[in-house]
């Protein structure tokens, strides 16, 4: 009688989450493959970005959204402010050595209708992540260059996903 029970309950709440609009984020029925929010992010024109990082940036960003080619006549533009950049010494030993530090990224997105100059979407976003200090400075600098891609990537992911959740759910 409980096992049964439990087999009514589990089965009520997959009903549920099925009846509540839940769609997945990732998978075959995702928004990130629907054709309506792919077709948005090829109509996307995104600004240029000071310093090296924000060109990092810029590149990775265009690798994800134009895969039939640059917008010929985009109807957005993805304004993002300059990556502000911090590192913080973790880890450090007895001698007043870091031997660990954490990178952090934080930046500001805003999606603008081209035709109106309405602000569609405002958000901040922020990538953390750490690399090692070694002995050798060559090592540190490869190690810290490594970790800034990575989190630029990151950044680069988020603002997809962000733009995806925004035009998944417009009407």
């Amino acid at each position: 009688m409980l096992l049964l029970a439990r087999y009514f309950a589990f089965a009520g709440v997959l009903f549920v989450l099925s009846a509540c609009g839940f769609s997945p984020m990732y998978g075959s029925h995702s928004a990130m493959e629907s054709a309506a929010v792919s077709g948005q992010m090829d109509r996307i024109y995104i600004d240029n970005i000071k310093d090296r990082s924000g060109q990092f940036l810029r590149n990775a960003l265009i690798d994800r959204f134009y895969k039939s080619g640059r917008p010929a006549d985009p109807l957005y533009t993805l304004e993002i402010k300059p990556v502000e950049e911090r590192i913080t010494d973790l880890d450090i030993t007895k001698t007043s050595d870091a031997t660990r530090a954490q990178l952090r990224l934080d930046t500001e997105m805003t999606l603008v209708d081209k035709t109106t100059g309405e602000t569609l979407l405002k958000r901040e976003l922020m990538a953390m992540t750490s690399f090692n200090i070694l002995e050798g400075r060559f090592t540190t600098r490869v190690s810290e260059r490594n970790a800034r891609e990575n989190a630029l990537n990151d950044l680069a992911r988020q603002i997809e996903l962000q733009l995806a959740l925004y035009f998944d759910r417009r009407p």
